[in-house]
């Protein structure tokens, strides 16, 4: 069975951390995850989401330190779900994701230029064809020419333009 949840957005403020009687180190994200499609009229609309991210330890102290409202990051966890009892008694649930990795991925929203990494389609977009709509990569492309170099070696990367 599997629980991951895979997210790329923007911090809707500073990570919120605590300290718990133990030591240990807690911080809350707010991320916001954006979707850009056109409505029947055709013209651009954007979705946003909001998600609770936890995250424990020594992620929340590197959250703590690297992260800001606005920086974009890529995060990794498991989607989890609690009930809890309000100042007044009442039952609350919350689903969260607790993380167990993060990476910034890029600049503050205000500083970047375009769409915003080209992961989902926006107005600025408009003239370009899809084969240009790629989500830039990051990574070194070694892997890729060693794929080249080696046409007998099947390691499954060849097939797909996953970013990560």
């Amino acid at each position: 069975m599997v629980n991951r949840v895979i997210l790329i957005g923007n911090l809707g403020q500073d990570p919120e951390v605590r300290r718990l009687e133990n030591g240990a180190a807690v911080a809350k994200l707010r991320l916001a995850t954006n979707e850009n499609y056109k409505d029947k009229s055709g013209q651009w609309q954007t979705s946003t989401e909001w998600h609770d991210v936890v995250a424990w330890r020594t992620l929340a102290e590197r959250a703590e330190s690297q992260l800001t409202k606005g920086a974009q990051i890529y995060v990794e966890g498991k989607l989890t779900h609690r009930v809890w009892e309000d100042q007044d008694g009442n039952k609350r649930k919350t689903t969260e994701v607790v993380a167990n990795y993060f990476r910034m991925i890029g600049g503050r929203r205000e500083d970047s230029s375009g769409s915003g990494g080209g992961y989902f389609p926006s107005p600025e977009d408009e003239g370009r064809t899809a084969g240009t709509m790629r989500p830039p990569s990051s990574e070194s492309s070694e892997p890729a020419k060693q794929a080249a170099a080696d046409p007998g070696a099947d390691d499954g990367s060849a097939d797909d333009d996953l970013p990560f």
